[in-house]
């Protein structure tokens, strides 16, 4: 989930770097083809390519393509720090629903790891206006929730998946639904691309399919809810890039959140020794 994570943020940096010169929808179309393909490669020599659960496996990919809809959505509608903030809820709401859905049970280290991961992301993104409530757009901060929603949803769809199926099959499924969903999206308002922009392009799918596949395999060994609290830390890794890349400041606030975060993981380490241990 750690690998994931630092892929995800990689592609979050990609994206960033992109969206000045070419839309959101062709981004999101461009990122579906390079993973549909590199999923093919992957799947296609399979004795069951297409999966054992299709209608799962289409539910699956059409909830991604909803929280990654929403979420840029939002991007464009909010501040970073706000719709972030927004974003990572999800491992709060996919605790919920697993064990509304799925039976599972969070040891206290695991509820620790939630609540201490996300005070370290609030602590980062410092979302002044969200806590005022005041200079928001309405709509975005409901789409960024829903979006959240969408995405939680889809991790639980993936944890059931991974008793039966392959998890390059799970990750197949997701550009095989976003990709034709995509493509109307795209065409409103295409632009073409220079060759750093397709270089940043092939870059963000092949980022995503990196940190799809880690994601699915981490959700076939852990706990839905303890799992997707590792991925605060793509904010520790989002804040390297902001450094690198966008020279944003070093800020005491980040360092105590990146902090939190830190011990979050720590808790989930205990949560699975906890879990491990004979009763």
């Amino acid at each position: 989930m750690i690998a994931s994570a630092g892929a995800f943020s990689a592609m979050s940096a990609l994206v960033k770097l992109t969206c000045d010169g070419l839309p959101v929808g062709e981004i999101v179309l461009a990122r579906g083809v390079v993973t549909l393909a590199l999923s093919w490669l992957a799947v296609r020599k399979l004795a069951a390519p297409w999966g054992l659960d299709r209608r799962r496996l289409a539910q699956r990919g059409l909830l991604g393509f909803c929280g990654l809809t929403c979420y840029y959505i939002a991007l464009s509608r909010l501040p970073l720090a706000e719709a972030t903030t927004l974003h990572f809820t999800t491992p709060l709401l996919t605790a919920v629903l697993a064990w509304r859905l799925l039976g599972e049970r969070l040891r206290w280290p695991g509820i620790v790891a939630l609540l201490l991961g996300f005070a370290g992301v609030l602590t980062i993104s410092q979302p002044a206006a969200l806590l005022r409530a005041s200079g928001l757009d309405g709509l975005g901060v409901s789409v960024a929730l829903v979006g959240a929603g969408f995405s939680a949803l889809a991790y639980v769809s993936v944890r059931r998946l991974t008793a039966r199926e392959d998890p390059r099959v799970i990750v197949f499924y997701f550009p095989l639904i976003a990709t034709p969903l995509a493509l109307p999206w795209a065409l409103w308002d295409f632009v073409v691309p220079d060759l750093s922009q397709l270089a940043a392009l092939l870059g963000i799918g092949v980022t995503t399919q990196l940190g799809q596949l880690w994601l699915t395999r981490g959700l076939a060994l852990e706990r839905a809810g303890t799992a997707t609290a590792v991925g605060y830390v793509q904010v520790a890794f989002a804040m390297s890039w902001g450094l690198l890349l966008f020279e944003e400041p070093l800020v005491t606030t980040t360092v105590a959140g990146v902090t939190m975060i830190g011990l979050s993981l720590l808790a989930i380490a205990l949560s699975r020794q906890a879990s491990a241990a004979p009763p």
